[in-house]
């Protein structure tokens, strides 16, 4: 199985290409967010405590901006996640057409 090339924006969920590493001054190519952020972070959950399921001991105050986290993980695109996507738009681009 080969792994995923791409991932989602958090803000404005514009497709980022993987084939090079995201770095700490990376940004959204389409809304500028940064992109190594707990946001973007495969281990961003809201609903455990300091919203990140790996231990992580240094409390992160901005989970919006770039930040060191030795434990970030882009969150990859899933093929489910695409396909979802992919509904949502053809529905809106559809209920928009039949305004034309």
């Amino acid at each position: 199985m080969e792994p995923e090339t791409s991932a989602r924006c958090w803000q404005c969920r514009g497709e980022i290409d993987l084939t090079v590493k995201v770095g700490r001054y990376d940004n959204c190519p389409s809304c500028d967010a940064d992109l190594r952020c707990c946001r973007n972070c495969r281990f961003w959950d809201r609903t455990y405590h300091n919203e990140c399921r790996e231990n992580v001991s240094t409390f992160i105050r901005d989970r919006e901006k770039a930040n060191f986290c030795g434990s970030f993980e882009i969150k990859r695109t899933t093929d489910e996640e695409r396909s979802e996507a992919d509904d949502a738009r053809a529905r809106l681009e559809a209920l928009f057409r039949k305004r034309s």
